[in-house]
C-alpha cells in the first residue's frame, strides 16, 4: 500500500509546485458540507459545529462559485451551524441570497443582526421571505428604502408592528405608493387610514372611505345613558365631553346656531357664496355644523375636495349644498366643454356613494383626532415639524401632526 504524502504545516509552500489536477479545496468544502448535513441521528452536535468551523475557514478566500454551492447546499438544512448561515448570508448578493428568503434556522435575532450589516439589496431578499416577524420588519424599516419597504408591505407574510406602520405613514405624505400598499395591510387601523386620507389620491380616498367609514351604532347604544349624566355635571370633564361628542348621534351644534347670526347651517352657506368664504364663515360653517374651526378649515381648503363631501353630508345638507360651497371657494364648477367640472363631479359622487351615519363617523373622527390634542406642547411638535410619541401625547397628537405639519 503506497504510503500517504505528510501534511506540509509550514507558513510557506513552494510557489514553483504545479497546480493541482483537481480542484482540493472544492472537493474538501463538498465533503464537509456533506458532514454538516448528516441527520443528527448519526452525527453529534459537537462534531457538526466542528466540521462548521473548518467549512468557515475555508470559505474566508473561496471564489464566489464555491460560497454559492456551499449556500445552496446548506439552506435547506434545519440543523446547520447558524454561524456559517450568518456568514453567508453577509456575503455578496449571489451567494447571501440563497440563505436569506430560504433558509429557517436564521433567528430573528441573526436577521435582525444582518439586515443592519449588510446592502439594500439583502434587506430586499429578507423582506421576501415567507414569514418576517415585526421585530426584524422594524430592523428593515428603520432605512427607510423604497423598493425595500414596499416589497415588506406586498408581502403576505410580513408583521408590522405600531412603530413600523408610523414610520412609514410619516413618509408616505410624499410616496404615494406607500398609501395605495397600507391601505391593503389588516393591520392598518382608522387612526392610520382616516389620517393618510389627507394626502391620499383620489382613488385611495375611495378605499380608506369604503374601509373605515364606519356606522357607531354599537358605540352610541352602550353609552346613551352617559349623555344625561354628563349634562348633570356640566360636562365638567373635558376628556369624556371629548369622547362623547366622538359618539353623539346628533351632528348639528344647536347651541352654535343659537348664537350664531344665522338661522341655519344652509343660510350661512348662502352667505359664503354671496361674499366668498371668509375666515368668520368658515369658524360660523364649522360650529353649526359640530366641529371645531381647525377642523373645519382643514376640510375647506383640501385640494381635492372629498372632504367637503363629508361636511356636507355628515349634518345633512341636501346635495346642492355640495356645488354651493364649491362656488363659494371659487372652485370651477364647469369646464371648457360647459359640462361639469371632473372634480366637482368626484365629490358629488363621493356624497352620493356615502351614507349620512358613515360621513358622521368620519367628519366627528376627523373633529376628535384633529382637535382633542391640540394643547401647546403638540402645537410646539407641530411647529418643530416633530411627530410626537403616542405613549405620551395619544393617537389624536400624532395624527393632528402629520396632517397639520404637511399642510404647512
Amino acid at each position: 500500500m503506497q504510503a500517504q504524502p505528510a501534511l506540509e504545516l509550514s507558513q510557506t509552500v513552494a510557489t514553483n509546485s504545479a497546480p493541482p489536477e483537481v480542484d482540493v479545496r472544492r472537493q474538501l468544502a463538498k465533503r464537509l458540507s456533506d458532514v454538516i448535513c448528516i441527520p443528527s441521528s448519526h452525527l453529534t452536535p459537537q462534531e457538526r459545529h466542528m466540521a462548521g468551523d473548518v467549512l468557515v475557514e475555508l470559505l474566508r478566500d473561496a471564489d464566489v462559485k464555491l460560497r454559492e454551492s456551499v449556500a445552496k447546499r446548506l439552506v435547506m438544512l434545519n440543523e446547520a451551524p447558524r454561524t456559517i448561515l450568518v456568514i453567508l448570508a453577509k456575503d455578496d448578493i449571489q451567494v447571501a441570497r440563497h440563505v436569506l428568503e430560504e433558509s429557517r434556522s436564521l433567528s430573528d435575532s441573526d436577521l435582525i443582526q444582518i439586515a443592519r450589516k449588510v446592502s439594500g439589496a439583502h434587506r430586499k431578499v429578507i423582506a421576501k421571505r415567507r414569514k418576517v416577524s415585526d421585530s426584524v420588519v422594524d430592523a428593515i424599516v428603520e432605512f427607510l428604502e423604497e423598493d425595500v419597504v414596499e416589497t415588506l408591505l406586498k408581502n403576505k407574510g410580513a408583521s408590522f408592528s405600531e412603530t413600523a406602520l408610523q414610520r412609514i405613514l410619516t413618509v408616505s405624505r410624499s410616496h404615494q405608493p406607500y398609501v395605495k400598499l397600507l391601505v391593503q395591510r389588516e393591520e392598518l387601523r382608522p387612526s392610520h387610514g382616516l389620517t393618510m386620507f389627507w394626502w391620499a389620491d383620489s382613488e385611495n380616498r375611495k378605499k380608506i372611505l369604503h374601509r373605515f367609514a364606519v356606522t357607531r351604532t354599537v358605540l352610541q347604544e352602550s353609552c346613551h345613558d352617559l349623555f344625561p349624566k354628563a349634562a348633570a355635571e356640566g360636562w365638567s370633564d373635558a376628556g369624556v365631553r371629548k369622547a362623547l361628542q366622538f359618539i353623539e348621534r346628533r351632528q348639528r351644534n344647536r347651541a352654535a346656531m343659537e348664537r350664531s347670526e344665522f338661522k341655519t347651517l344652509e343660510e350661512a352657506i348662502e352667505a359664503a357664496m354671496t361674499t366668498g368664504l371668509t375666515r368668520k364663515l368658515t369658524e360660523e360653517i364649522s360650529y353649526i355644523s359640530g366641529i371645531k374651526p381647525a377642523t373645519g378649515a382643514q376640510i375647506l381648503t383640501d385640494k381635492t375636495g372629498e372632504a367637503i363631501a363629508i361636511l356636507c353630508k355628515a349634518p345633512g345638507l341636501k346635495r346642492e349644498y355640495v356645488e354651493k360651497i364649491w362656488r363659494a371657494l371659487k372652485r370651477p364648477v364647469h369646464d371648457v366643454t360647459g359640462e361639469m367640472h371632473a372634480d366637482l363631479a368626484r365629490v358629488i359622487q363621493t356624497y352620493d356613494v356615502i351614507s349620512t351615519d358613515k360621513a358622521q363617523t368620519v367628519l366627528r373622527y376627523w373633529n376628535w383626532s384633529l382637535t382633542a390634542s391640540l394643547n401647546a406642547d403638540v402645537l410646539r411638535h407641530i411647529k418643530d415639524g416633530v411627530i410626537p410619541r403616542e405613549e405620551e401625547y395619544g393617537a389624536a397628537a400624532i395624527t393632528a401632526a402629520l396632517v397639520f405639519g404637511h399642510r404647512q
